[in-house]
């Protein structure tokens, strides 16, 4: 039997990287994408922070053979670099040593050289397509370009890699409904740059190139993601609206940089082009999008953004999406006749795990703006390293099984709520002093009410 032509829509690194690994298996390819080509049009600013590449997405990237060449264009980060007010910053390592990272990489030269993969594997890009409406009962794809030309595409199989605001998605849901809602951060992101500095090496990078920096303010924070080239880009993370301090409480960029002046003294001036990267770019609204199903029978199914948007917290929205496309693409390739099938099993596995890394995702903007500096997280997170240490069988920081490993999702999720109650109920015996807690009796205590963790590969 004849595999089934797939007709994708978005060419993000998602949409791209599964329409290369089908391709790979024979699939024939087309991916029709709204936007021009990057590669030739350049990318669109402003949109997206830079991505943090880890474990999950990497493997995804190494079952396309594609893992080496993004690397050569990420820079390592070992850590949170913690700008506390006036202190001296101060590296909160995220695994245990340089082999646990995790990579910045812009999304712009990533999507271009998966672009380039996906289309030496055989996958036909149409670029500058608009999906306007879809006919499931006919199979019809109505596409509209930035003339206003039309043109119609037969589909056999739908997949919606189309994003957060996924036109798949709406077309789905107007045939029958999917059970959609959205929840609303109230925080919105503007991005700003620190340039590069003349010379070479290390040299070009005004800060710690080597680190995610998080400047942690309460409510609010901003965080730096290296470029190769030794640039920053930076993002504050905002209220949207409200009282003082909002993006509504900050009209223009001098009303901003006020603002910076007063809580981020030391990032202002860094940033010589901070009144024009204000007033340009825009500051889109975070939020986590929720699906009751992912799929209509077997003529379509989403996955990525377009399934399960995500607040950027904990730099997991691309590998996660990443992680959907090699779960897709195997099971269809294992059953290509039976897509329906494939489409409910693909939602079985990857619908528990996307919930809970966007519970996580919301959990860490509290992390990061304000427990960071919080005496309480850091004596949880002393007494975490010394049990990483005595009994990792039993003990893995929450942060390292969803970063570092492939456990599930919903598996990080749940275990990390069973040693956080545990690692409180050891500190409340101790006045909260994590070196006062007795090693042998954590050790012993883990090992009792844990079972082992499972022995799965990690970076």
């Amino acid at each position: 039997m004849p595999l089934p032509n797939i007709t994708l829509a978005g060419g993000g690194p998602v949409g791209a990287l599964l329409a290369h690994l089908l391709a790979l298996r024979g699939f024939a390819v087309d991916v029709f994408e709204k936007r021009p080509d990057p590669r030739t049009a350049g990318y669109e600013a402003g949109r997206s922070i830079n991505l943090a590449l880890a474990e999950r997405g990497l493997h995804a990237l190494r079952t396309a053979g594609l893992s080496e060449r993004v690397l050569s264009l990420a820079v390592m980060m070992r850590g949170r670099m913690v700008h506390a007010g006036s202190a001296s910053p101060v590296l909160q390592r995220y695994g245990v040593d340089d082999r646990e990272v995790i990579w910045s990489v812009s999304r712009g030269e990533l999507n271009k050289l998966m672009l380039d993969a996906a289309e030496a594997a055989g996958v036909r890009f149409h670029f500058g397509q608009m999906v306007e409406r879809v006919d499931f009962d006919a199979r019809r794809l109505y596409l509209r370009d930035a003339a206003g030309v039309q043109r119609e595409h037969r589909f056999e199989l739908m997949l919606g890699a189309d994003g957060a605001g996924s036109a798949v998605r709406a077309a789905m849901h107007h045939v029958d409904p999917l059970g959609e809602r959205v929840e609303a951060l109230g925080h919105a992101y503007k991005e700003l740059e620190i340039p590069p500095r003349p010379g070479s090496g290390q040299a070009r990078f005004a800060i710690e190139p080597h680190a995610l920096h998080i400047w942690p303010r309460g409510g609010y924070m901003c965080i730096a993601l290296p470029n190769p080239e030794g640039s920053f880009t930076v993002t504050l993370f905002l209220p949207g609206v409200g009282p003082y301090p909002s993006f509504a409480t900050l009209p223009d960029a001098e009303h901003a940089a006020d603002f910076f002046d007063t809580q981020f003294p030391d990032l202002l001036p860094l940033m010589p082009r901070f009144a024009e990267d204000f007033q340009a770019h825009p500051a889109p609204s975070l939020y986590t999008l929720y699906l009751d199903r992912w799929h209509l029978d077997g003529r379509a199914v989403l996955l990525g953004d377009a399934a399960h948007a995500m607040v950027p917290f904990h730099g997991q929205g691309m590998n996660c999406g990443l992680e959907d496309a090699v779960e897709l693409a195997a099971l269809l390739a294992g059953d290509p006749a039976d897509p329906a099938g494939v489409f409910t099993e693909f939602q079985r596995r990857r619908k528990p795990n996307a919930d809970a890394i966007a519970a996580m995702a919301l959990e860490n903007y509290v992390e990061m703006r304000d427990s960071v500096a919080d005496p309480r997280y850091l004596a949880k997170r002393a007494l975490g390293l010394r049990l990483a240490e005595a009994v990792p069988s039993h003990f893995m920081a929450r942060y390292r099984m969803v970063t570092f490993t492939r456990l599930p999702y919903a598996f990080a999720y749940q275990r990390g709520k069973a040693q956080d109650a545990l690692l409180d109920e050891l500190l409340a015996t101790t006045g909260g002093d994590p070196q006062a807690v007795a090693l042998d009796e954590a050790v012993a205590l883990f090992r009792n009410r844990l079972e082992p963790l499972p022995d799965l590969p990690h970076g």
